[in-house]
């Protein structure tokens, strides 16, 4: 079709849709692959076998070990509300994708409005050429619905080109061959919304813990400040880049919360291609701060790494060693910031934001399998927990909270405490507001009221701002 007037849909021709990226807002061989990762990490090597002896066969064998649910993928709204218009009108429409063949089976099955499909086999991989042979010879003439470069050919050649989130490089594709479009389905958010909450931005506040050794130390100074502030970007770039592995190796388990089927991977917003390029691009830029910064420092930094690693591939499915890394990775926060300004953490310190931070993570799976309850179901998907535990787990998050306040209270007996404060006895006025937040926290979280991480709930609930200020305020009195 090479025209400057789009031709219409014809009802009397079949409609050919693809899948990936069309259909499907994201691209089910990377989902499927994310999810054979996180399944079998050590099986990883496989995927370069199957490869070298073609995508097809990539594609069949990640779908055997990897299947994903149909009910569940981020199908495109607008193009599945028109589909299912022309179906009502009698229309013949086929599901011509690329993907492997029994994944579309069951995406049709799921949709109930495909006459058939035509899919990779293993052997055959569905695209492009390949897939335009075919519906000639099978169909003659067919309207067309694409997104990528791997369906100009087919748009070409197409009665009418229509698209669904079609990318940059196929829209210039398009005008420069002068092929006009008849319809347009767009179901995309806005891009650099998507890339802030893909790297969760807002998760840097945790990261204020860097500056937490060297705020207590009362030992200011322009070249630690300046330390701080760098370990503290340099920090945030990997916390980040971790948060974009776990959301992607995640993809699938996330698509069954109510809350996290929304995350970018989840919803289709963002490619995981893309996801793996920004996750170089934030490494890269924490690795140009790294040579500012002292070896101890990149050292605590290794350690996150690796410890985040593990958490998102395996030790975030096994129950109380989840929470137990998650309340150290806090602390380690800490030992960071102070390796970074050269500034010594106590062991009060230390054994406060342990316990503390323990039963922080405590009430984030309190929270998550209060909602699990509420829905009615029984077990926690991706976690090592199920309903069943709740009671249990509020006993140790309750207990690990008061035991926090009473490690505070013992450090601000201590008579060597004068030194650093000049009013230490009026650091007392900070016990009732520590017990006030964390009851609340653990009231609201049984009331099915703490939706979020609790530290990304504590910069975001005026109440806890207004006892964080207090406590500032009362701790800068006492100095």
């Amino acid at each position: 079709m090479n025209s400057t007037t789009a031709a219409p849909p014809d009802l009397s021709l079949p409609l050919c849709v693809d899948l990936d990226g069309t259909l499907v807002k994201s691209d089910t061989l990377f989902d499927a692959i994310c999810q054979f990762v996180r399944r079998q990490p050590l099986q990883i090597w496989r995927l370069c076998l199957w490869l070298a002896a073609g995508r097809a066969r990539l594609k069949i064998e990640v779908a055997r070990r990897a299947p994903l649910n149909a009910a569940r993928l981020p199908y495109n709204t607008p193009l599945l509300h028109y589909l299912r218009a022309q179906r009502r009108e009698g229309r013949s429409i086929y599901l011509t994708t690329g993907a492997d063949g029994a994944l579309a089976v069951r995406v049709a099955a799921h949709l109930g409005i495909f006459d058939a499909v035509l899919a990779s086999d293993g052997a055959t991989n569905l695209t492009s050429g390949k897939k335009l042979a075919l519906l000639k010879a099978r169909f003659g003439a067919f309207d067309y619905i694409g997104n990528s470069q791997a369906d100009l050919v087919l748009l070409a050649h197409a009665h009418a080109a229509m698209l669904a989130n079609p990318t940059h490089s196929l829209r210039t594709a398009l005008r420069l061959r002068r092929i006009s479009v008849a319809k347009t389905f767009k179901d995309q958010r806005p891009v650099a919304r998507t890339f802030l909450k893909a790297i969760r931005i807002h998760q840097w506040a945790k990261n204020i813990l860097i500056l937490v050794p060297l705020a207590l130390s009362h030992k200011l100074g322009a070249a630690s400040v300046g330390a701080a502030i760098a370990a503290f970007f340099c920090f945030s770039f990997i916390a980040s880049a971790n948060y974009l592995v776990n959301d992607m190796l995640d993809i699938e388990n996330d698509r069954r919360h109510p809350v996290k089927r929304m995350r970018p991977f989840a919803a289709g917003d963002l490619p995981v291609g893309a996801g793996l390029g920004l996750v170089l691009l934030l490494v890269a830029a924490s690795a140009v701060l790294v040579p500012f910064l002292p070896s101890p420092f990149v050292l605590w930094l290794g350690i996150y790494m690796v410890s985040t690693s593990a958490y998102s591939f395996y030790l975030k499915r096994v129950a109380v060693v989840d929470v137990l890394l998650l309340s150290g990775l806090y602390t380690l926060r800490m030992l960071a910031g102070g390796a970074a300004t050269g500034t010594e953490i106590s062991q009060w310190l230390a054994s406060f934001s342990t316990l503390l931070f323990l039963s922080l993570a405590m009430v984030k799976r309190f929270s998550e399998l209060e909602k699990q309850r509420e829905r009615g179901a029984t077990v926690l998907h991706g976690r090592g927990y199920v309903v069943n535990d709740m009671d249990q787990i509020r006993s140790f998050g309750t207990a690990g909270a008061y035991a926090a306040v009473v490690v505070f209270m013992l450090y601000i007996a201590r008579p060597d405490v004068t030194v650093l404060y000049r009013h230490a006895s009026r650091l007392w006025l900070i016990v009732p507001l520590l017990l006030f937040w964390v009851t609340r926290v653990w009231l609201l979280a049984s009331r099915g009221e703490l939706n979020d991480d609790p530290m990304v709930f504590a910069i975001r609930d005026r109440v806890s701002l207004a006892v964080g200020a207090a406590v500032v305020a009362l701790a800068i009195f006492a100095a």
